[in-house]
């Protein structure tokens, strides 16, 4: 007889959320700003390890959304944390842009090691993914002497006013805002399961060719001149647009087109990146090099920061030209390069390999789950789209809030993407045995939801 212990489960011992949820939850009402997007469910979590959040009424739950896909290395990693205090007890803050210290070259030599681009690079550091964005926004107007971008339906950038230029995923996140900041142009994205321009499932080289053809055929000779284009700002797996990857035809595609014309690429791996595919970027699944690069979310273990590394030979701008009070922060830095360290070290393997197992689960969850349009991603970023029918194929958003929910009060954590998507972007440390338990879970919510 097998005397192995039962895998951990989440303990849900309130309504949720609790008493103690409540009160808080209300003291948020009053006094912070309503535009955040929190879910329909409502987590007020007090502490977490690992892959398990605790709220403060002692309900524990499974994360399967890493504080949407920054806990790279699970929650409070003991190294990570070491390597926090320790830092923090030496140098917190010194102002990097104005004062020299070891930690910035230190990481950026890191990143010249890993970073998808062709020969030497520099990296500016910023605070957060939206920052990285600007900044490359910036550069690549600096280096071209360009002021035209192209960027992608569906696509998510960031909510500061450039990087909202290229942003298009939600219509909540541009109403109200009058004109975009920036002078940019969206275009079709290759969605395999929903070709951009008949609704149907397509092949990859069937939808790459049709959107860039668009680009090339339609684009550059009616309204955007090859030669005003600074840059085309893509990302390899869209995140908040329903975790879509790009088929690799499409984007050494987009690297031709910017070869010929003298357009930067400029790809945001900020949720893609750090090991969440598989791969420590996204970009290396299809040798796809860009011209700069954004990274932020993953690469900090829940640290705010952010970094836009592009080549060296771009980043000659002049002193004053851009800069961040807190950016490379050196604890910031000290996460960040411990959490590097883990990811080499054994994290991106265990993306790559329990990722395929997740897929697997969620293939034969469509199986029995008619309500299942498409399984799609990479290691461990993972769309499940659902519909009303596999005939139709018909988006079903209040169908993915209910399961969403119903995860929930089972104590499984997940998120919503795009129209009609959950994503799975778990922290990198998960098991086979905490994805025996989700989804063994995520069945449960979804037969619930589809019978209420």
């Amino acid at each position: 007889m097998s005397t192995l212990a039962p895998p951990k489960r989440p303990e849900i011992k309130t309504a949720l959320p609790g008493p103690k949820g409540q009160e808080i939850i209300a003291a948020d009402h009053q006094f912070v700003t309503p535009s955040y997007p929190r879910p329909s469910f409502k987590l007020v979590a007090e502490r977490a390890e690992g892959m398990w959040v605790t709220d403060v009424d002692g309900n524990i739950f499974l994360d399967c959304n890493a504080g949407v896909a920054v806990c790279s290395t699970g929650h409070c990693h003991p190294e990570v944390v070491r390597a926090i205090q320790d830092q923090a007890a030496q140098l917190i803050h010194m102002c990097g842009t104005d004062y020299y210290y070891k930690h910035m070259p230190t990481l950026a030599r890191k990143l010249d090691e890993i970073v998808p681009i062709e020969g030497p690079t520099r990296t500016h550091f910023a605070n957060s993914g939206t920052e990285a964005v600007e900044t490359a926004l910036k550069l690549a107007m600096h280096a071209t002497g360009r002021e035209k971008f192209i960027a992608f339906f569906n696509s998510f950038h960031g909510r500061t006013l450039g990087s909202l230029s290229l942003t298009s995923s939600k219509i909540a996140q541009r109403k109200g805002f009058r004109r975009q900041a920036l002078d940019v142009t969206h275009v079709p994205y290759p969605n395999v399961f929903r070709h951009p321009f008949t609704g149907e499932r397509s092949d990859a080289e069937t939808v790459s060719r049709a959107c860039l053809d668009w680009i090339e055929k339609r684009l550059f000779l009616t309204t955007v001149p090859p030669e005003e284009c600074a840059a085309i700002v893509v990302e390899v797996v869209q995140g908040e647009g329903g975790y879509v990857p790009a088929p690799k035809e499409f984007l050494q595609g987009l690297r031709r087109i910017c070869d010929e014309h003298g357009i930067m690429l400029i790809v945001d791996e900020v949720q893609s990146g750090m090991g969440r595919t598989g791969k420590m970027f996204a970009s290396d699944h299809h040798d796809l090099k860009a011209d700069i690069v954004c990274i932020a979310k993953g690469i900090g273990s829940g640290l705010p920061i952010g970094a836009c590394v592009a080549r060296a030979d771009l980043m000659d701008w002049k002193p004053g030209a851009h800069a961040s009070t807190f950016g490379g922060n050196p604890v910031c830095i000290a996460s960040a390069l411990k959490t590097i360290e883990l990811l080499e070290r054994e994290l991106v393997k265990n993306s790559a390999e329990v990722g395929v197992y997740l897929q697997e689960g969620l293939r034969k969850l469509m199986q029995k789950h008619h309500c299942i349009g498409d399984v799609r991603g990479l290691g461990l970023m993972v769309g499940v789209e659902f519909v009303e029918d596999r005939a139709s194929m018909k988006p079903a958003p209040e169908l993915r809030e209910r399961i969403e929910y119903a995860c929930f009060e089972r104590g499984l954590i997940i998120l919503g993407a795009g129209f009609n998507t959950i994503r799975w972007s778990p922290p990198l440390i998960i098991t086979r045995e905490n994805i025996d338990v989700a989804l063994e879970i995520f069945d449960e919510a979804i037969t619930a939801s589809c019978n209420s």
